[in-house]
């Protein structure tokens, strides 16, 4: 049976099938000026064959634009109320584009399986190391991408945006000063107060000053330092980036001749290379006031005595070899917070999950990094 108007624009064809049901072949255009009659159609088809399962064929349909996806839903909610199965099947690439874009997915006829079973727990772990694998291939192509521009950027001085490199001084270092010096000087005083209740046990108080001086210099300056900047400012540069990708700012920069790595990611890198190695600077000098607070007003040790142990317990080469793990720790943050916001595709959902895929894999490779500084470190030494 067909219902085929005059203009030939649209066209409704019903195949009846044995078991009672029936296939509508919807083909020419679905719009605005087409769905009301085509929908007048569908329901004079419905009505007459009284199918005990519907398929609608969208194989012929030449065109289709929001107003005909509405037509698809209520024809779908038509044969629902009336309690008819339906299925849609042959939607071509641009009916199924159109049709993701408006926000509706079709429910695809399977004449072959039942539906797609949930993957076995050997293709799960397939899957998650394939993901592992691309996610390192990326981010390797990233870091490769960023040194080769950092060391173009060394050679020629005047093509780094210094307007962005000081912008983001700011606001990963002295924004981010207070902040880590709160910390810092917090963790002294802990470690401080209870290395002291153990080692007052034997009357040996004043080691308190080189305990607390050589564990914030060699260890815990650098990684609490790092961890503060990786929440703060890895993520923030994720998350702009991010909404740069989202809001196809990127591709602009690309249209117009940009590198995006150098454009958007070096003035941060460099910026975070700067500001890390000197606010461990201000956490290991906090940690140790910390530690003097509880030296001086609970053990009596006087500001002199608790100084001088402290500086017999830092040497040169600590200093140094903080500095240096400061600076990979800041290469670190800075180039995953920003290739995890090139990585973003989609919405604002996306931006968030890469966000806080930025924090985990930062902190995640700064103790990794520090892990290997403490091997090396110790057969330097």
């Amino acid at each position: 049976m067909t219902i085929k108007p005059e203009d030939n624009s649209r066209y409704i064809a019903a195949d009846q099938e044995d078991d009672g049901g029936i296939v509508l072949h919807v083909a020419g255009k679905l719009s605005l000026m087409t769905m009301n009659s085509i929908a007048e159609e569908f329901r004079t088809l419905t009505k007459t064959l009284n199918p005990s399962r519907l398929t609608v064929d969208l194989g012929g349909v030449e065109y289709l634009d929001s107003a005909g996806v509405l037509l698809l839903k209520e024809m779908e909610q038509y044969a629902e109320k009336r309690s008819i199965p339906f299925v849609f099947s042959n939607a071509s690439k641009e009916a199924s584009g159109i049709l993701t874009l408006v926000g509706r997915t079709l429910k695809e006829t399977d004449s072959k399986s039942g539906g797609k079973e949930d993957p076995s727990l050997l293709e799960q772990i397939g899957e998650a190391s394939m993901s592992v694998t691309r996610d390192f291939a990326n981010l390797m192509t990233f870091l490769g991408d960023l040194l080769v521009t950092l060391f173009q950027a060394l050679r020629q001085p005047a093509s780094i945006r210094w307007s962005d490199f000081f912008f983001y001084v700011r606001r990963a270092g002295l924004d981010g000063l207070p902040i880590v010096a709160l910390l810092s000087f917090l963790l002294g005083l802990i470690i401080a107060f209870m290395s002291s209740l153990q080692l007052k046990q034997f009357g040996a108080n004043l080691y308190v000053a080189s305990l607390v001086g050589f564990g914030m210099v060699r260890e815990l300056g650098p990684i609490m330092t790092a961890i503060i900047i990786a929440g703060r400012s890895g993520s923030a540069f994720a998350a702009e980036i991010g909404t740069m990708m989202v809001n196809e700012e990127v591709d602009a920069l690309i249209t117009m001749g940009f590198n995006p790595t150098r454009f958007l990611a070096l003035p941060k890198v460099l910026a975070a290379m700067f500001v890390v190695p000197l606010l461990t600077l201000y956490s290991d000098l906090f940690g140790i006031l910390g530690g003097m607070v509880v030296g001086v007003l609970g053990f009596d040790l006087t500001v002199y005595t608790y100084v001088q142990q402290t500086i017999k317990s830092i040497s040169i080469f600590d200093v140094v070899s903080s500095m240096i793990k400061a600076v990979v720790f800041a290469i670190l943050i800075a180039g995953i917070g920003c290739q995890r916001g090139f990585c973003v595709r989609g919405g604002a959902e996306a931006v968030g999950k890469f966000t806080t895929s930025a924090v985990v894999a930062g902190l995640f490779l700064i103790i990794v990094a520090d892990s290997l500084f403490a091997i090396i470190l110790y057969y330097i030494r």
